[in-house]
């Protein structure tokens, strides 16, 4: 049976202009996306993005506005369900303290994940898997070039 998976992602922009991504592994694969997860039953978005950034992050952030909705069909890649993922754009309530890489999917021997910033000056559709969050990358390059 086929079913919707709402997922829900933090676009977290530091005072470098850098952007967190998260590298993870999951269902025998390795994929780069950012920080944000599925959506309970019974929770809703912002309540839910909380928890993932506590949850991946021990982060607790402030969520500032809504960024992008998927608009197009997407089949999981790792089960039957239609993935719809909301994105806000975020910040940290206190600076996070965690243990950054600096190259994608470096992964400790304990950790299933990881984090690294990617300067928004270098930042590709190539730094992440997903083609949502390749479509949130495209757009958000192209509001930064209104911008400047």
């Amino acid at each position: 049976m086929s079913y919707f998976n709402v997922r829900v992602y933090g676009l977290l922009i530091n005072g470098n202009n850098q952007i967190l991504i998260s590298d993870e592994q999951s269902g025998g694969r390795s994929f780069s996306k950012f920080p944000g997860g599925g959506l309970e039953y019974g929770e809703g978005l912002i309540d839910a993005l909380k928890r993932e950034f506590v949850e991946e992050c021990n982060a607790e952030i402030e969520v500032l506005n809504h960024f992008y909705t998927t608009d197009f069909f997407e089949k999981s890649s790792f089960n039957d369900s239609q993935i719809l993922s909301i994105y806000y754009l975020v910040k940290e309530v206190k600076p996070l303290e965690m243990a950054f890489k600096t190259v994608a999917l470096d992964f400790d021997e304990a950790s299933l994940q990881s984090f690294r910033w990617v300067s928004l000056d270098e930042l590709t559709e190539d730094d992440v898997t997903f083609r949502t969050d390749k479509t949130v990358v495209n757009q958000l390059l192209a509001l930064l070039a209104q911008v400047d």
